[in-house]
């Protein structure tokens, strides 16, 4: 079994004394796991950072198997990462998210192609928020759990919209809440794609997304808190404000 394709590098581990286990974000096929023989050498590890942008080609004897690697660097991404807090918080928190979330070995043509994207802005500081908030709306879309914020769960309307159930992930206008006005989560204009996008807009969109990353996509994939790399974005973001 071989194949070959370009990936996003996502975290290594320690494998033995001179290798590592790549956890790369293929295009064609998803998240996918593999021991780089050789990887903790001066020449190939330095290009082993989380969003490097990869060559990589995949053998093992059966499919099933973990399967070796080896790779060619295409570019680095690390320059960018460390142009400021909010661009190596932004890094961690997409290459965090994407290890914690994607199940191994399935495609997710879309969302590598919007990533690929995302990271390419990182260090661009005034237009990486709301693509940031985008790329978490089409996360949770492609794992089952997308918002759906284009009428009213309660009435139909499509106007006059202004919280999202924390249950259902749809939008609830003052009428169709009634009572329960007050325990809806925030729904600026941005989180449907709409109005300039203030930093603190998006910061209550990424309240909204945050809480369903926490609550229930988080539960399906078992125990484990989301990253705290994504909290880290938040308080980068936070100082920003």
């Amino acid at each position: 079994m071989d194949w070959r394709d370009t990936g996003i590098l996502l975290r290594t581990r320690k494998h033995g004394e001179t290798s590592v286990i790549l956890d790369v974000f293929t295009e064609t096929r998803g998240r996918h796991a593999g021991v780089l023989r050789g990887g903790t050498s001066r020449r190939i590890a330095p290009s082993l950072q989380p969003g490097a942008q990869l060559d990589v080609a995949w053998r093992a004897r059966l499919e099933d198997h973990i399967g070796a690697y080896t790779v060619e660097p295409i570019r680095s991404r690390a320059a960018n990462a460390l142009s400021g807090r909010l661009a190596l918080a932004g890094l961690n928190a997409v290459t965090g998210l994407l290890a914690f979330c994607l199940p191994e070995r399935q495609p997710h043509a879309a969302l590598y192609t919007r990533t690929e994207r995302l990271l390419d802005l990182l260090g661009q500081d005034e237009v990486w928020p709301l693509a940031y908030l985008q790329w978490e709306l089409a996360l949770l879309d492609e794992m089952g759990f997308g918002l759906d914020l284009t009428r009213c769960a309660v009435t139909g309307a499509t106007d006059g919209l202004i919280g999202v159930s924390p249950r259902t992930g749809r939008a609830v206008t003052a009428e169709g809440a009634g009572d329960w006005a007050e325990h809806l989560l925030p729904l600026p204009p941005c989180l449907r794609g709409q109005g300039e996008a203030e930093d603190a807009e998006i910061a209550e969109a990424l309240t909204a997304t945050g809480y369903f990353l926490d609550r229930h996509l988080a539960p399906e994939l078992g125990d484990k808190p989301l990253p705290e790399a994504r909290a880290r974005l938040m308080a980068a973001f936070a100082r920003r404000l």
